[in-house]
């Protein structure tokens, strides 16, 4: 497995498609590896992640078990003459994850849950719209996924007024694109919701949590969600 980073440079033309739409975002990732297509299998074992950090760089991260090659990314998108991409053996960071452990964490998903509005329509796929409800999914999602969201100290808690786990949501993105279906050929409009969720865990499953980092968390993964990653936790 491989997990690589790659700074884009807001500033060239061709940045600007990218960042606004995560089909082309999506599509350019598949293109750093040979013979991979945008709708085969392998879309669902290649994670990627858009990051903005304090700094206001815009980061791109891709966790895969080939690894890519982002020259044509940095042909648009970067800085040609003076920087490429970083990637990183990942198998040796995960194989070291020990129950007990505890991490800083960054996830962008699309928190979602089926509805029925009335007793005969079918369910219905639709996005959390809250930070309350956005976190709670993740919540229900902590165990199977082989990790424990920290709760906050009851002192802090109680001198911040702040929330009972160690964890923030931010950075709620909505878009909308045309996706085929395939059996009919007709186009129809998909909204996607994500926000990106930053806080501290512990491990409780290290097989488990490996899984997630390797095969991403949630639905909409071909489109930029899904990705976690741990960094030491402060």
């Amino acid at each position: 497995m491989f997990l690589t980073r790659f700074r884009i440079n807001t500033a060239r033309q061709g940045a600007r498609p990218l960042l606004s739409s995560p089909q082309r975002m999506h599509a350019a990732v598949m293109s750093s590896f040979a013979g991979a297509l945008p709708s085969d299998d392998n879309a669902s074992r290649i994670l990627w992640r858009l990051d903005r950090n304090a700094r206001a760089e815009v980061l791109l991260f891709v966790v895969s078990e080939e690894r890519p090659d982002l020259t044509h990314l940095v042909e648009q998108a970067g800085w040609p003459t003076t920087s490429t991409w970083q990637t990183y053996e990942y198998k040796t960071f995960l194989d070291g994850l020990t129950a007990g452990s505890t991490w800083a964490f960054r996830l962008t998903a699309n928190p979602v849950h089926n509805v029925r509005r009335t007793p005969d329509e079918p369910l219905k796929r639709t996005a959390h719209r809250t930070p309350r409800h956005q976190m709670g999914w993740l919540l229900t999602h902590q165990e199977q996924a082989g990790f424990r969201i920290l709760e906050t100290p009851e002192e802090r808690r109680r001198l911040q007024q702040g929330d009972e786990h160690q964890l923030t949501v931010r950075d709620e993105q909505r878009h909308q694109f045309g996706k085929t279906e395939a059996g009919t050929g007709r186009t129809n409009r998909v909204p996607l919701v994500t926000v990106t969720f930053d806080g501290r865990l512990e491990v409780t499953d290290p097989v488990a949590l490996r899984r997630t980092l390797t095969l991403g968390l949630g639905k909409a993964k071909a489109y930029g969600c899904g990705l976690m990653t741990l960094a030491q936790a402060g």
